[in-house]
């Protein structure tokens, strides 16, 4: 049996969109049908978002709490960290696009989440995409937003215990170890 997360194990994992990342995390999360906090970042904005949303919820089941938390990440981790029961923060590019689009101090925000897991006590995994892989973005937001991404994956590896990739549903060490299970319903879902 694989070992489960230890307290204050903090898991990244990146990769492209639909890679597989999301079921990857709760899989990690989700082990023995033991509680689990999920922190979605996403603002949902339109029809097609909110279909997303009830797959995920519908895919996770009930053991799974939900915390919506677009823009105060740290404040919230910190508070649902005292508990102690694991979390995952689903995505971290989506958290992004919201301090970005608020116009708020986007090195500050990701210092401190840094910071905060360099602490944290309790078992946390994070999901962000990897946005760098393609072409040179067109227009200058865009950009900017790449650029930040980027910068933000390579400070949370920095912190984390273990660095996933994930590609086509297969992960990839980086960094530590892969902390799934061998046999999970999530990753064959």
């Amino acid at each position: 049996m694989a070992k489960l997360m230890r307290p204050g194990e903090v898991t990244l994992i990146t990769g492209g969109a639909r890679s597989g990342k999301s079921r990857l995390a709760e899989a990690i999360i989700a082990h023995e049908n033991q509680a689990a906090i999920y922190v979605a970042t996403a603002e949902v904005r339109d029809d097609e978002m909110a279909t997303r949303v009830t797959e995920h919820q519908d895919r996770r089941g009930p053991n799974w709490q939900t915390e919506e938390i677009p823009f105060e990440l740290v404040t919230g981790l910190t508070v649902l960290s005292k508990s102690g029961t694991p979390i995952l923060v689903d995505c971290l590019t989506l958290w992004l696009t919201n301090i970005l689009l608020a116009e708020r101090d986007i090195e500050f925000e990701i210092k401190a989440l840094a910071d905060y897991l360099k602490e944290s006590r309790t078992a946390v995994v994070l999901v962000s995409n990897e946005t760098g892989l393609g072409i040179v973005p067109d227009n200058a937001l865009a950009r900017r937003f790449r650029d930040h991404a980027g910068i933000m994956n390579q400070r949370i590896a920095e912190v984390a215990d273990n660095v996933l990739f994930v590609a086509a549903g297969l992960p990839l060490v980086l960094k530590g170890r892969n902390p799934a299970p061998l046999n999970n319903e999530y990753l064959n879902k």
